[in-house]
Order: C-alpha cells, then structure tokens, then sequence
C-alpha cells in the first residue's frame, strides 16, 4: 500500500494527480480510459483545511461542494440537488440517483440513522471498533443502476481524546471527484468528533483505484504549486436539531450558527446566479468572508470566462 500524508488538502491533491499522471498505468473500464493505481491511502493530518482552491488548473463550485454535504447529511435523494450540478442527472435513473448516500447513511433499510448509531456506540464503549456506517449494498447495487457508490463505508475510532475517521472508496476520481469528497467526508468528521465530545483526529482515505480520467490529463498537466489551504470555520454543531439547522442551511437562511451561516450564504448566492441575479449574486459573494467567499468570488469569475469562450 502507498501512503501520501499532507496537513491540507491541496498537499493530497497534488500528491495524487502527480501519482495517478506519471504511475498510473493504463485501465479502461466500461470502456472509460483511466491512468490507475491501486491500493492507496491518504492521511489528512488537518482536516478543516479541506477546500481545494488551486486556480487556474482546477476551480471548484463551492455552492455544490455544500449542497452535496448539506444533501448527504440530511438523508436525502431529492432531485435539488441537481439545481447545483446539473451533470449529475446523467446518473440518475427515473429523476433519481440510485446511489445517494444520504438515505443510505440516515435510514437504512428505511429506519436505521447510522449516525445516531456511531454516537450511540462510541458514548457506551469509546474504544469500541464498531462505529462504522456502510454505504455500498449489493441488494442495490448489482440491479443495473447507472449510479453506484464509490464510497463503501466509514469508521471511526476514538482513542486517546481524538476521533479517528477512515474511508473506503473502491474507485476514486481524483481530479474531478477528490476534492468534493474530502469536503463532504471531513465535515461529517468534524461534525462527528463534535457529537462524541472528542478532539478532531487524522484522516484516512483509503482508495482501491485511485485513477485519473484521460480526458482530463491535459488539464491537470498545467496544475502548478497550489497555495496551502487555511482551515475553514469550524462546523460543530449539537446532534440535537441538527436536520433543522440543514434545512435552514439548504434554504439560504441564517442559522446562527457562523461556519453554516457563511454555507447558507454560498448556497444563496449561487440560487440568485442561477436565476439570473448576477449582480444580487455577486454581492453576497463579495459579502462571503473566508475560504469559501473566495472561492466562490473565483468560480463565479470561471463561469463568466467560461461564458465568453463560448460566445466568440
């Protein structure tokens, strides 16, 4: 197994797009050319400093970067997620991702909260090595669905005063799909060590494939030295009345809560740049403080090159 460690993800990041880039070797699956290597492991040692902002090689939508956590945590399958990545639909099978996460994750076999259940476990036995929430099913997922989970399951492994967490991914995209995963996944982290009283502990994202997509070698060919990531606000929260303060989050309102408040706000102003507000838009960008006001400031600069581009 090969392990690259880092304090950020922009160290993860670049550690494993020169990987897939220069050992992968060659896979086509479902006939998809792919630079992969298997069998690999990553270590965040910080994992508030989650989001990637490496322009201009790679910008990320940070309004999809919360909406997918928003939309995984509070257990749902619902098409608005679409309204933040539209490309998603190509996934989807009856207007529905078949693989979502969230109900998944929330209510297993239609009543079981795995996450009540890791507090519960890790508040009755903290070295308890049962905490661990499963993703992947195969009564679902060998039916022929065009969406089928990348992520198979967390655990988490309070020792010492830290919480711990893992993640096992049998594929892993790691240009496109990386950077929205380490979001949504270190968040549930913080969240969780949050819920069982612990100190936020090393992260480890363990990857089967981990693999780079031909087409997007190119691109990831102009990636240079990319800025250290600053933490994020923190996210902790109590469980209780945490779906309410999701919904809250998803609808753009205030939650009274800073780190959520700065998402509800990203969220807001990407509904208005989708509706055609730009300038409404663009004020509450200018508003967003912190990581993710940047880096919404520069996506919305990327769509309008991107706008450009396609008019001349």
């Amino acid at each position: 197994m090969m392990t690259l460690t880092a304090d950020s993800v922009a160290g993860l990041f670049g550690g494993t797009v020169a990987l897939a880039m220069n050992s992968g070797r060659t896979v086509s699956p479902r006939g998809m050319a792919t630079r992969e290597v298997l069998d690999v492991n990553l270590r965040l040692t910080r994992p508030r400093a989650r989001l990637l902002f490496a322009p201009p090689a790679r910008i990320l939508n940070p309004a999809f970067a919360i909406a997918e956590t928003v939309w995984i945590l509070s257990g749902s399958d619902d098409p608005w997620i679409f309204d933040f990545n539209g490309r998603l639909r190509q996934f989807a099978d009856g207007g529905v991702l078949r693989g979502a996460y969230g109900p998944r994750m929330r209510r297993w076999g239609g009543r079981i909260d795995q996450l009540a259940r890791v507090i519960e476990i890790l508040k009755a036995d903290p070295d308890s090595r049962r905490a661990v929430v499963q993703l992947y099913d195969p009564a679902q997922d060998t039916a022929g669905h065009r969406d089928v989970p990348c992520t198979l399951g967390f655990r988490f492994h309070l020792r010492q005063g830290r919480l711990h967490m893992s993640t096992t991914m049998r594929g892993q995209d790691v240009w496109v799909g990386l950077p929205y995963d380490l979001f949504f996944t270190t968040t549930l982290h913080e969240l969780m060590a949050g819920w069982v009283e612990a100190e936020l502990g090393d992260y480890h994202h363990h990857v089967d494939s981990l693999h780079i997509y031909e087409r997007d070698i190119d691109q990831a060919a102009t990636l240079r030295a990319i800025p250290e990531t600053p933490e994020l606000p923190a996210m902790t929260t109590p469980w209780h009345g945490f779906d309410a303060l999701l919904a809250r989050t998803r609808a753009g309102e205030l939650t009274g809560h800073p780190g959520w408040d700065t998402a509800a706000e990203v969220l807001h102003s990407y509904r208005l740049w989708k509706s055609g507000d730009r300038v409404g838009a663009q004020h509450l960008a200018d508003q967003a403080r912190g990581p993710l006001g940047e880096a919404l400031r520069a996506w919305y600069e990327e769509l309008r090159l991107r706008t450009t581009a396609e008019t001349r």
